[in-house]
């Protein structure tokens, strides 16, 4: 294809030092520096990484593997003003991602996040069940403010890419083994065959491994808290049908089991509650809170069952053909099925007897299909496209803790979305650039919930349209330096509440089924999303690549995932805000020598909540992020060289759900995590020994924070110190 129309993302300074790569000279040779420029496709045109108006952090797979990068959640560490946590009902395989304040705490089905995942131009609907592990990985994008014209109606805090290495026509592989503490045990391969001149395929296989960080006290059972295992696989075959058409066919799965995620209660912190007596706290049977106190239910037939596994399934396929018109015009379909599922659940107050206890289960399956096209004449190009979306899904608790006892909880949506948008951009000189675009969209829910089997029934539906847009100016500086301006709108349809609490308002329980009270299972209104961007990009000095962003975003209707026990049970109900945040971010690479660089990432934000309760706060927003990483190259005399990197990233406190409550249950402490890496690579690149340590100092912090009941409900990080040793050897690429 003669366009690389790929839906992706700029590449930035973090890994790609802000749009540029720097190739060391031999040495010897004098230094000066090579920055290769990178050409993205962040507009789905193809563009010059100092063009494309946008913010946006990249990762390339040489950066995921000398960062320490092994998920979303490390990734979420190295991104200004990005944070990712874990929470989704005791799940490892679960992430939950804030841009710019922006972002979901619940994983529910009838909740959407507000950050969108990507993996080859497909939208992931649900994070639970999908743990994409960083195998055979180009690289991973993060775009920062609403994306909600290109890139549709759930961006409205941003956009993450995840875009896999393509089959190609030279045959070649790689393959990748670890070792480590904490009994990590990682192997990964890829491997990729031209069968004939026009037709090549690829095969991934992964497998991936670590013990975990705590035990399970009160049953017998040979999952540790936290342990993880997964395997995962991923075919991919592209057919060059003529010179100007081709279909590229993927397919993936994921296996996945474990301990739940490293949770504590922190019952003797609330002064008075259901709970505040002597034997019910979790330091009563533990004193290291990365230990589990409960983990067994009785289910409906009586048997205790275990809750200290999980399980994850997901897999999945897409087909891609491209089609290139004429020299002035190309199309591409991206059509895909997903389906992913997950067992889970938490027991809430970590104590033994059957009480407040959540065990999970879920799925969700989804159907997509995008049609695009692209024009480019003279100084106009475009990009047009229609987009369909589908979704059904559910999340089933036995027991749960309802109506001041166990019952049961049943939950489930099918949604639909269908979209149009365009894009038109216009190049006004050499120096200047201008474009615009929009996308219309209509979304429909139908939900339902069913509580103590029957005992309490509501369902609703509820459609939905909007229409986004986008402005956006690039100026070019004349001295390597870029200026643009972007006013960018973002969209998210209505929620309906996960759990509503006034559902259990007025029960006459001596008449089962007949119940008298007010129909609250209701969506909210659309969440609408304004951002005024500045920025600035490029090359000031030979030495140095930067880009800067100055933000201001508008949120209009914004719902906040709020845990309570109104009603005689863990309930969330949506509280609806407007909220405006402000900041900055900045990064950049320096490279003085060919043998040293730094890399600089540092982000701020200031959130505003327009509430009438001055107490409510945006949840999991630290005002401060940054993250520093030198990484010098020693030239050895054989060819080879050893390469050292070290990696800081920190991230200020915060608030684990919506409220700065006086007594600070639910407040998150500031956290600097050091991971390092010191790799030998072979003269002619043939092979790569490295040794890592990720959480070096082996910071324990707190992941997320609730206070749903009479207790304080603390997720731990699973992320504790681990050393080891990586061995990649390629072939032929």
């Amino acid at each position: 294809m003669n366009k690389k129309l790929i839906v992706a993302a700029m590449a930035a300074a973090l890994g790609m030092g802000t749009g540029s790569d720097v190739s060391a000279q031999e040495p010897g040779e004098a230094e000066e520096l090579i920055w290769e420029e990178v050409i993205v496709t962040a507009t789905k045109r193809e563009q010059s990484i100092y063009d494309v108006p946008v913010a946006v952090s990249a990762f390339t797979e040489d950066t995921i593997f000398s960062q320490g990068i092994t998920d979303l959640t490390d990734v979420g560490k190295f991104v200004p003003n990005m944070t990712v946590t874990g929470f989704s009902a005791g799940h490892t395989s679960s992430v939950n991602v804030f841009i710019r304040g922006i972002g979901l705490q619940d994983h529910l089905i009838t909740t959407d996040p507000g950050v969108g995942v990507y993996v080859d131009g497909v939208y992931l609907g649900r994070q639970v069940g999908q743990n994409w592990s960083l195998a055979n990985i180009e690289r991973v994008e993060v775009l920062r403010g609403p994306q909600g014209t290109l890139y549709g109606r759930n961006s409205i805090g941003g956009a993450i890419n995840i875009i896999t290495r393509k089959p190609g026509s030279e045959s070649g592989g790689r393959a990748t083994a670890t070792v480590g503490t904490r009994g990590r045990l990682n192997g990964d391969f890829y491997w990729n065959a031209p069968f004939t001149d026009n037709f090549a395929a690829s095969i991934t296989g992964s497998y991936m491994s670590r013990d975990g960080v705590g035990d399970f006290l009160t049953h017998t059972t040979s999952t540790e808290v936290g342990e993880m295992r997964e395997w995962a696989g991923r075919i991919a075959a592209k057919w060059d049908v003529t010179e100007n058409f081709s279909l590229l066919f993927a397919y993936d799965k994921n296996d996945g089991e474990g301990g739940l995620r490293p949770y504590t209660t922190l019952i003797d912190e609330v002064p008075t509650g259901l709970l505040y007596q002597a034997g019910a706290r979790n330091s009563d049977t533990s004193a290291d809170p990365y230990d589990n106190n409960g983990g067994f239910y009785i289910d409906e037939n009586g048997n205790v069952v275990s809750q200290a596994d999980i399980s994850n399934e997901a897999d999945g396929w897409s087909l891609t053909a491209d089609w290139d018109i004429n020299d002035t015009l190309a199309a591409r379909g991206i059509f895909s099925d997903r389906s992913s599922e997950y067992t889970s659940g938490l027991d809430d107050d970590s104590v033994e007897e059957v009480l407040f206890q959540y065990p999970e289960a879920g799925f969700a399956d989804q159907k997509s299909a995008e049609v695009q096209l692209f024009g480019n004449y003279d100084s106009w190009d475009f990009v047009a496209g229609l987009y369909y979306f589908e979704e059904e899904g559910a999340n089933g608790q036995f027991p749960n803790f309802f109506l001041g006892g166990p019952g049961t909880f049943l939950l489930s949506q099918e949604s639909e979305s269908k979209a149009i948008y365009g894009n038109v951009g216009f190049q006004v000189n050499e120096r200047l650039r201008l474009s615009g675009g929009a996308r219309y969209t209509e979304d429909e829910k139908d939900a339902s919930i069913d509580i103590n089997s029957g005992l309490i029934v509501e369902s609703n539906s509820r459609d939905w349209d909007e229409t986004s847009w986008e402005l956006q100016a690039t100026w070019d500086m004349n001295n390597g330096m870029n200026l643009y301006g972007t006013i960018q709108n973002g969209y998210q349809s209505g929620q309906y509440p996960p759990r509503p609490y006034c559902l259990f308002a007025n029960l006459d329980f001596t008449q089962p089924g007949n119940v008298s009270r007010p129909n609250c299972f209701e969506a909210t209104e659309n969440v609408t999303a304004t951002n005024y961007e500045i920025g600035l990009k490029g090359r000031p000095f030979d030495t140095l690549s930067m880009a800067l962003a100055l933000f201001y975003t508008d949120y209009s209707d914004l719902p906040y995932q709020i845990s309570s026990n109104e009603g005689g049970g863990f309930n969330t109900i949506n509280l609806i805000v407007d909220q405006n945040s402000k900041g900055f971010e900045w990064e950049s690479t320096w490279a003085p020598t060919d043998r040293f660089r730094l890399h600089a990432a540092i982000g701020y934000i200031d959130v505003d909540v327009d509430d009438p309760d001055p107490t409510v706060v945006a949840p999991l927003t630290p005002e401060w992020t940054a993250t520093i990483s030198p990484e010098y190259t020693v030239p050895l005399d054989n060819g080879g060289d050893i390469q050292l990197r070290l990696d800081w990233s920190y991230r200020d406190s915060m608030f684990g759900q919506p409220f700065d409550d006086p007594t600070t249950f639910t407040k998150i402490d500031s956290r600097s995590l050091i991971n390092f890496d010191i790799a030998y690579h072979s003269p002619d690149d043939t092979w790569t020994l490295g040794v890592y340590g990720r959480n070096a100092t082996d910071k324990k912090y707190d992941n997320a924070r609730l206070l749903p009941v009479d207790y304080v409900l603390v997720i731990l990080n699973n992320d504790r110190s681990e050393f080891g040793l990586r061995f990649t050897y390629n072939f032929g690429l």
